[in-house]
């Protein structure tokens, strides 16, 4: 449980996710991705990917020792999220956006998410790089919305957020993508910020009708 503080970063100005791979590198971990998604984890060979990147076993194993480094890097790099939260200027908002990201991240990568989280389950290394460079991110992201909302006086400073808040939305999305084999859309991630995000955190009943900031539904 955390309690949240109204000092969220505004120093850094908002820019894209910087990659810390070279382009060939780049170009390496987005053919795993593609055959991650084709084939899983069990199918994914760095033979497959040193082929059709026209490399060296030895060139992919040199950067990469392991297949779960190689496929974990490609799964990171192919949902790297903006370190910058969302300002759309409301708490409803910024939630909004952050869903509608985490939104495509389910449709797009529900092949890659099932691949690589069912090996996480049997490979503690591979869960540890997962939550350092997936989970960890979008929480502090969570964390500097909500510490935005506090200075705005949309959330109580007193207020204790459960970890179960945090991991409620992108933990459902992923479940609707990954396991019911029904992708989340706009209206999901809607009914998951005005029905039950919004009330357990602000103790609203109304969603904010100026805020128009909606995941993208295509």
């Amino acid at each position: 449980m955390r309690r949240m503080s109204a000092k969220p970063n505004r120093d850094a100005p908002a820019s894209p996710p910087r990659s810390p791979w070279t382009p060939r590198e780049a170009e390496l971990l987005a053919i795993t991705l593609r055959l991650l998604q084709q084939h899983g984890y069990d199918g994914l060979t760095v033979e497959a990917v040193a082929t059709e990147a026209k490399s060296s076993k030895a060139t992919v194993y040199k950067r990469w020792p392991t297949k779960a480094d190689l496929a974990v890097a490609a799964f990171i790099e192919g949902t790297r999220v903006p370190a910058i939260a969302p300002r759309t200027g409301s708490l409803r908002g910024d939630l909004l956006a952050v869903g509608a990201s985490a939104c495509r991240d389910a449709r797009e990568h529900a092949g890659t998410m099932r691949a690589v989280l069912t090996e996480v389950a049997r490979n503690p290394a591979m869960n540890a790089a997962i939550q350092d460079e997936f989970v960890h991110p979008r929480k502090l992201i969570m964390d500097e919305i909500l510490a935005a909302a506090v200075q705005r006086g949309e959330v109580d400073a007193a207020v204790v957020i459960n970890d179960e808040m945090f991991d409620l939305m992108p933990g459902y999305l992923a479940f609707r993508a990954v396991i019911s084999g029904q992708p989340p859309t706009a209206e999901t991630v809607r009914v998951l910020v005005d029905d039950v995000l919004m009330p357990a955190l602000t103790g609203s009943t109304r969603p904010a009708s100026a805020d128009t900031v909606r995941a993208d539904s295509r």
